[in-house]
C-alpha cells in the first residue's frame, strides 16, 4: 500500500508502517500545502492519506 504521511506526524511512524511504502509530504515537495491540495495530488499515487487534523472530513468533500 502507497502511504502519504501528513507533515505533521512523527517520523518514527514509517517504522510502525512495515510492509507499505511510506512517502511524507515533504519528501515529495507537498510542505505548507492545504488538505485540500494535498488531498488532490496525492489522487492516483497513493492510496492513503495519514494525518492527525481531525477537521478533515469537515473541511472537503470526501467519498
Amino acid at each position: 500500500m502507497r502511504v502519504l504521511r501528513d507533515e505533521c506526524l512523527p517520523r518514527r511512524l514509517r517504522g510502525e508502517l512495515t510492509g507499505h511504502d511510506v512517502t511524507s509530504v515533504p519528501e515529495v515537495g507537498w510542505s505548507g500545502k492545504s488538505n485540500g491540495e494535498l488531498l488532490q495530488l496525492a489522487a492516483g499515487r497513493f492510496d492513503v492519506f495519514v494525518t492527525i487534523d481531525q477537521g478533515l472530513q469537515y473541511q472537503q468533500h470526501l467519498r
